[in-house]
């Protein structure tokens, strides 16, 4: 039976640099989990007046995370913190699946979840939120966060590089990832 691991990517852009790194983390994968990309452009900010009935994009958004074993997140440094549309995603995804119990189970709940970030500046902050956000909404944190810088002809070309430090580190926390789900 293979492994899925879910992508989260921080940044709607097209083309975005954390797609390109976890494209790059994608591979590190190849041949040992089944890798999806969660697409949550559909989903609105959080509110409660929106939860009943559940919008069809947060039931997507749900059941592509209940059926992950894993998720993985790429997110850029957004004013030295979490990306906005990531964070509204978390909000969405931690609200108990049945609201009769608000203390129930979510579509997060136990869920095995790494970050990784291409920014230039930042990542501490941003890591740190990480750390204390995603334990308080019900996951397990998994192995070293991944922290990439943009290399100068990226701002022109689009194309990201990534150190080989960061390459291997990559393929570290892949392993650490799959050594989670096994």
């Amino acid at each position: 039976m293979s492994k899925k691991v879910l992508f989260i990517v921080g940044s709607l852009r097209e083309g975005s640099f954390n797609h390109q790194m976890a494209l790059e983390a994608e591979k590190a994968l190849a041949g040992k989990a089944e890798v999806s990309y969660l697409d949550y452009s559909a989903i609105p900010l959080f509110s409660q007046d929106l939860e009943v009935p559940t919008l069809p994009a947060v039931t997507a958004a749900r059941e592509a995370v209940q059926a992950a074993d894993a998720i993985w997140i790429f997110s850029p440094v957004y004013n030295f913190s979490i990306p906005g549309t990531v964070k509204n995603l978390l909000d969405w995804l931690s609200r108990a699946i049945d609201l009769s119990d608000t203390r129930g189970a979510s579509a997060l709940q136990d869920k095995i979840v790494t970050v990784s970030s291409v920014a230039n500046a930042g990542h501490d902050q941003l890591f740190a939120i990480y750390k204390d956000l995603l334990p308080f909404i019900r996951t397990q944190v998994v192995g070293d966060f991944t922290a990439a810088r943009v290399n100068d002809s990226a701002w022109a070309d689009g194309q990201l590089v990534l150190e080989d430090s960061v390459t291997t580190s990559l393929k570290q926390q892949a392993k650490d990832l799959l050594q989670a789900i096994q």
